[in-house]
């Protein structure tokens, strides 16, 4: 998931903001006792309120940056980045594994995360994320991110993310 060509970026913004516009995005199908993290949560007004959807065998999440999340002259800022990632493999790993052990699943947190900030990524243009669960192994699940910016085919920021279940 190292590249990322501009058609297929525009197609799965697309796809992406087809299912958000339908309410069809993870966050919004979820019980409101989850819904209030400052970074994924719908009703947390002051948060960034990302949507992520799963569309074929990832989840997807396009936003846009604000001029406020500016780190210097037009770069987003690398707390913002870490903070959309690690919300964004927390939901991914959250639903695989509703996926998969059904009504037996149980809630998983961030246990640790590497990120690797390979360019800058743009506050100008909406940001793709592309998540995937590697494996789930034991009370872990593995997810690995990538962060395009639009208009730019290599990944900006890179994350290895492992969920452990709390319970």
């Amino acid at each position: 998931m190292s590249k990322l060509s501009y058609p297929e970026f525009q197609r799965l913004r697309k796809e992406h903001d087809k299912m958000v516009k339908d309410k069809q995005s993870i966050q919004d199908k979820w019980e409101d006792v989850g819904t209030h993290c400052w970074g994924c949560g719908k009703n947390n007004e002051h948060g960034l309120q990302i949507k992520s959807c799963w569309i074929e065998d990832e989840t997807i999440c396009v936003w846009q940056p604000k001029q406020y999340h500016v780190a210097m002259a037009g770069i987003l800022h690398g707390g913002i980045i870490a903070t959309v990632m690690d919300c964004h493999c927390g939901v991914t790993a959250n639903t695989w594994a509703l996926r998969h052990l059904g009504e037996s699943a149980k809630p998983y947190l961030t246990g640790s995360f590497e990120i690797k900030y390979l360019r800058p990524a743009s506050i100008e243009k909406p940001i793709l994320l592309r998540a995937r669960v590697n494996e789930m192994k034991g009370r872990k699940i593995t997810v690995t991110c990538s962060l395009f910016s639009e208009g730019i085919e290599e990944e900006c920021t890179h994350m290895e993310f492992v969920a452990v279940s709390v319970f």
